[in-house]
This record gives C-alpha cells, structure tokens and sequence, in this order.
C-alpha cells in the first residue's frame, strides 16, 4: 500500500520541478545577471563537467579498471566539451566502451 505522505511528497517535487523547468523561459527576458555572474556561471558548468568526467572514468574501489571504461569516457567527455547532444554522447561512450570490451581490450 502506498502511502499518503509519499503520494503528497511525490507530487509535490512534480510541481517543483514544473516549476523550475517553466522559470527559465518565463524569468529569461526580466532578469540581467551582469557579465562576472554570467562568466562565473559558465566556468562552474566546465568544472562540473570536468568532475563528472574524472569521477566516472576513475572509480574508486571497483578492483581492476582496465582501459575501456576511461576510454569511453573521454569520447563521451570530448563530445560534450564540442557541443553534442546529450543523447549522441551517452551513446557514443557506451559504444566506445562496449566494442573495446567486445575485441577483448578491458
């Protein structure tokens, strides 16, 4: 049985996220950040995408890493450093990894 607090949890973080997503575009022509924000911004979108990378490329305490996982990460990382869809990314790291797993590299 489900209960009712999850229910209202579940729909409250709905109308959370509809929120969010619905204030980007609405608030994108009333608000002006100046140029540091904008920059500071842009340059927390690059760190993050750095420790993104380097997080999913070096786990910690998997045992053997081997060289096909760090491999796919970097192409996945080096098309989201050049712009590519999110979708072209996710697939083309997991087929980096996949066919160098396929030819026995590990």
């Amino acid at each position: 049985m489900i209960s009712p607090l999850l229910i209202v949890a579940a729909l409250a973080l709905a109308v959370g996220t509809y929120a969010f997503r619905w204030a980007g575009p609405a608030l994108r022509t009333r608000i002006r950040f100046p140029a540091r924000a904008t920059a500071l911004l842009d340059t927390g979108a690059v760190v993050l995408l750095t420790a993104l990378v380097s997080i999913t490329a070096l786990p910690v305490g998997s045992g053997h890493l081997g060289f096909a996982l760090p491999a796919g990460v970097l192409v996945g990382g080096l098309l989201a450093w050049r712009n590519q869809p999110m979708l072209v990314v996710i697939l083309a790291a997991a087929a980096t990894t996949a066919l160098l797993r396929l030819v026995g590299v590990t």
